[in-house]
This record gives C-alpha cells, sequence and structure tokens, in this order.
C-alpha cells in the first residue's frame, strides 16, 4: 500500500472513531444546521453536562468542531475544513477509481499459483 495512502487511512480512520459514538453523531448531526450553544445540545440530547462536555472535547481535539465562548456558555461548530476531508476520503475509498492503479502485489505472487 502506499505510504501516504496509509497515512491518510490512518488518519481519517481516528476521525471515524471519533464519530463511532451515537452521542457524537448526534451532536454532528444537531450542528449541521448552524452553530449551537450547549444548552440547545443538551436539551435535545437529554445528557448532563459532563457527559456533553467529555463528547464536545474529543469532538473538537478532533478537529471535527469547534467552540467559542459566550457568557457562561460555549457555542459550538462544525469545521467545514475537516468535515470536506472526511467526505472526500469517504468518496475515495467507497467509489471505483482507475486512476489509483492496481495493487503492488497480484495473487499469483501471494498464494494462487
Amino acid at each position: 500500500m502506499r505510504e501516504k495512502h496509509r497515512e491518510s487511512v490512518q488518519g481519517h480512520a481516528q476521525l471515524f472513531k471519533v464519530l463511532s459514538d451515537p452521542n457524537r453523531l448526534l451532536i454532528v448531526s444537531l450542528l449541521s444546521r448552524g452553530e449551537l450553544c450547549a444548552c440547545v445540545i443538551l436539551a435535545e440530547l437529554q445528557i448532563t453536562q459532563p457527559t456533553l462536555s467529555h463528547h464536545m472535547r474529543i469532538l473538537c481535539d478532533s478537529g471535527l468542531t469547534a467552540g467559542r465562548k459566550e457568557g457562561k456558555w460555549t457555542h459550538y461548530s462544525l469545521q467545514d475544513d475537516a468535515l470536506q476531508s472526511l467526505k472526500a476520503f469517504w468518496e475515495e475509498i467507497t467509489s471505483e477509481n482507475e486512476s489509483q492503479g492496481s495493487y503492488e502485489i497480484s495473487c499469483e505472487e501471494v498464494c494462487c499459483q
């Protein structure tokens, strides 16, 4: 496997791991409509503030979301660059793409002789 592609896969695997939690997927879904105050997310998900803080820290650390303080509350939004990268990666790995070339190793070299 090409080294650059392997690095891309590893980086994106971390983002998919972040999104593997149902609450975090719901948060991303809510934020897809625009910036939201943490109080709205709390009310929508019916979770505790410490639980939301935990999920938001993971989402923010991954680069998928960002937060800004306004008074005592934090307002969260999606980070378009990270989402576009994730979308492009998903499209790349799920579409048939002749330009990627063939595998470096053939079946005949490994097992089928």
